[in-house]
């Protein structure tokens, strides 16, 4: 069965920043893409960086395109996301699953607020 674990989030001020780390279980890990996603109160979820299974391409949301960095570690099972320069409306549940496939974990919860 798979098994998706986020951690790494947390309440952090404006301009700080904060990496989170998703480890995944039940998959082939080092075949498989794997996304970051984001769900705000009141707002649809939304795609926020992907990374293809070697880690060679990267995609990311123009909201966060220059702040953000997702990354993955195959040996781990482990992808990250480095958020930078983080702003209020970074707001969200943050989840990490392998597209096309609809695999959720717990989610991590960031909140950027002063």
């Amino acid at each position: 069965q798979v098994q998706l674990v986020e951690s790494g989030g947390g309440l952090v001020q404006p301009g700080g920043s904060l990496r989170l780390s998703c480890t995944a279980s039940g998959i082939i890990f080092s075949i498989s893409d794997m996304g970051w996603y984001r769900q705000a109160p009141g707002k649809e979820r939304e795609v926020v960086a992907s990374i293809n299974f070697s880690g060679e391409r990267t995609h990311y949301a123009n909201s966060v395109k220059g702040r953000f960095t997702i990354s993955r570690d195959n040996a781990k099972n482990t992808v990250y996301l480095q958020m930078n320069s983080l702003k209020p409306e970074d707001t969200a549940v943050y989840y990490c699953s392998p597209p096309p496939y609809d695999y959720w974990g717990q989610g991590t919860q960031v909140t950027v607020s002063s």
